[in-house]
């Protein structure tokens, strides 16, 4: 049986976790060189596709002309005319990309769906006898549905996504200054999975006396935050807010170090093989969101036996202290930045 030669993948909700398709999408393009992909995903997550290869991005426009039941027949019309497909990936199993998916089903197509694991998630973030133990990374999940539609699939941590991009001309004097660069994320979509504010910023402080520290958010709340911290602290950047998505990418895949939630930004950086020191709290990597080839040793954490309460962050802490972000030592990211810093200079000097 021949492989297939054209795929649809479908992708909305987060940009982390669209962000988590592309090192898998990578992978499967370059051991399977027949292979064409169309993605669709939302409008604004573009810029993560363009660089791959045989892989053409369709934009969702969910909250306008593709809302609703009659705009999700509208998306599935214009896909079609994309061309012919010889199998439907769905990375996502929500109700939207269900509709897509079975429309295409009626039309005798082979469709694969995503395994999310929600039983064993469950067990992992339960109060009481909660099981504790590594689950099926994301990453692999998504390749899962890949060799579903019979499509030969290893993931292989050596093959690089990205290369670093251009620099924007506004930055160019700051990765110039001959000092490291290290990129600063303090926010994430749910503040269980945020460190203390006031926390972060003596981490900024620390860090931005010996080198250059590049702020990133994204609401206005964040980056009025993020305004103040470059007002009061000297070789702190804010931004957030300053440049587009792709922007952010390339100056992301430039910088030295990330400093990271449980959040897309972790996801980004990771697309350039940048490494990050990632901040757990109410999440633990044994869900299966850790970053594309991070280093385990990278993570700042404290094992409770509370942790994980949630898969995604988005329930309360039930303990109602906070404890596994509020105990977490400042040093302790600091040494680590420092120690990947370290790692960085001598790889600079060979």
């Amino acid at each position: 049986m021949a492989l297939p030669s054209h795929i649809l993948v479908i992708r909305f909700s987060s940009m982390g976790d669209v962000a988590m398709t592309v090192p898998v999408i990578k992978n499967l393009l370059v051991q399977n060189q027949q292979l064409r992909i169309t993605v669709v995903s939302n409008h604004f997550l573009q810029p993560l596709f363009d660089g791959l290869e045989r892989c053409h991005f369709h934009p969702a426009f969910l909250k306008g002309k593709h809302k609703g039941l009659a705009g999700l027949l509208s998306l599935q019309k214009e896909l079609k005319k994309q061309g012919s497909f010889d199998a439907i990936a769905d990375l996502h199993n929500v109700l939207r990309s269900t509709i897509i998916t079975n429309l295409f089903r009626l039309s005798g197509h082979t469709i694969a769906v995503l395994d999310k694991g929600r039983a064993e998630k469950k067990l992992l973030t339960q109060k009481k006898d909660k099981v504790f133990r590594q689950l099926t990374p994301m990453h692999e999940r998504y390749a899962m549905v890949f060799r579903n539609i019979g499509l030969p699939l290893q993931l292989e941590t050596s093959i690089p996504v990205y290369d670093k991009k251009i620099i924007p001309d506004a930055l160019n004097s700051v990765f110039v200054s001959g000092k490291k660069i290290i990129a600063v994320a303090p926010f994430a979509q749910y503040k269980e999975k945020m460190y203390p504010l006031e926390k972060m910023k003596m981490v900024v402080q620390q860090l931005a006396a010996n080198n250059i520290v590049l702020l990133f958010g994204g609401g206005k709340n964040e980056a009025v935050v993020l305004q103040e911290w470059e007002m009061e602290i000297f070789s702190v950047f804010n931004v957030a807010n300053r440049y587009s998505f792709a922007d952010e990418l390339a100056i992301i895949s430039n910088v030295d170090v990330m400093i990271s939630m449980d959040s897309a930004n972790m996801h980004l950086a990771s697309l350039f093989n940048v490494p990050v020191v990632s901040i757990w709290g109410a999440t633990h990597r044994f869900a299966g969101f850790y970053g594309w080839a991070q280093e385990v040793e990278n993570i700042a954490e404290i094992e409770l036996y509370c942790r994980p309460c949630s898969v995604f962050g988005n329930k309360p802490c039930y303990r109602g202290d906070h404890a596994c972000m509020n105990t977490l030592n400042e040093d302790l990211i600091v040494k680590k930045v420092k120690r990947l810093l370290e790692v960085e200079s001598k790889i600079d000097n060979l």
